[in-house]
């Protein structure tokens, strides 16, 4: 969660290898790239940089709105708050807040990287993707695509990006797909998880339902069991928008039958959202074993499938 103090230092930029770029403010880091006409890409670099440089006070000054629970701003809707990207992640939440518990900071990570995806949606960009702790935003161009890894625990490489062979899946994402934001969360990641997935990542139309929906589904691949460690969310950080809500912090070496059972009450949640068009596939991964929510309409289940075939791990019927 952001703090009043992490914008005591100033945004800094620096680029990396490949021409990429990392921008990072306080709790934000992002990593971006573009491909196409190199003016293109470098006028949108400059823009995009441009407007990072004010995301972090923009959501600082709204973070008492941004966590109470979305369905309490159901009635106001966006207009609930101010600025453009707080607005993003009111609006990615209201959709699940009659039915589940979410705040409008489920969808922050995501609705950063939509927000600021938008300064590459010009000609002559033919691709580009900002990554925001694992939530990306995607811009694609007829014909293009892009392949996105999957791991089920990011603390096997702490400090840099995977290779191919450490990757446990991945899958491509096509610009015929209704597809550009994908996030990913569970309970061995930066956020709280009231689940024990390991991991869950959602393909959805937009970077901030994606990271609203992977929030939701990594909460419900759950079961109980003797060792899973729980501990209210304001134990470990003074001012989380999760309240007394208890998180998990430790999980034991699961039993089949019963990292079966969590990952399928997780298939479940995924497949809700699925046919309320609030997701186009998710991927769940627990201890070895995956779970899969894939399109339903003709001819899309197969693609997908096809599109998901390199994920290793032994998947749950």
């Amino acid at each position: 969660m952001m703090r009043m103090s992490a914008i005591a230092c100033g945004p800094v930029r620096s680029r990396l290898d490949g021409g990429r770029w990392n921008f990072q403010h306080g709790p934000i880091t992002l990593i971006l790239d573009a491909e196409g006409d190199a003016r293109a890409c470098e006028q949108a670099y400059a823009l995009c940089w441009h407007r990072f440089q004010t995301v972090l006070s923009e959501l600082v000054g709204e973070l008492q709105q941004l966590r109470r629970p979305a369905a309490e701003l159901l009635e106001y809707g966006a207009s609930a708050v101010s600025g453009p990207i707080a607005g993003r992640m009111v609006g990615a939440c209201l959709p699940f807040a009659r039915e589940r518990f979410v705040t409008p900071m489920a969808a922050v990570a995501g609705a950063v990287a939509e927000e600021l995806i938008e300064v590459f949606r010009r000609p002559g960009i033919h691709r580009a993707y900002i990554n925001n702790g694992g939530d990306i935003a995607l811009h694609l161009a007829a014909g293009e695509s892009y392949r996105v890894g999957i791991w089920s625990n990011l603390d096997r490489h702490p400090r840099r990006e995977a290779t191919g062979s450490e990757l446990d899946g991945d899958f491509a994402v096509e610009a015929t797909m209704p597809v550009r934001g994908v996030a990913t969360s569970g309970w061995r990641g930066r956020s709280l998880s009231l689940g024990i997935a390991d991991s869950v990542t959602v393909l959805a139309d937009g970077a901030a339902a994606a990271d609203v929906a992977a929030t939701l589904v990594a909460n419900a691949v759950n079961c109980e069991f003797e060792g899973i460690i729980r501990v209210p969310a304001d134990r470990l950080k003074d001012d989380t928008d999760l309240g007394g809500l208890p998180v998990t912090v430790a999980v034991p070496s699961l039993p089949p039958e019963a990292a079966a059972q969590a990952l399928q009450a997780g298939r479940k949640e995924a497949e809700y959202w699925r046919e309320r068009g609030r997701l186009y596939a998710a991927v769940l991964l627990l201890q070895g074993r995956a779970a899969t929510a894939l399109p339903r309409e003709a001819g899309a289940a197969a693609h997908a499938s096809l599109l998901l075939r390199s994920v290793c791990l032994r998947e749950v019927a």
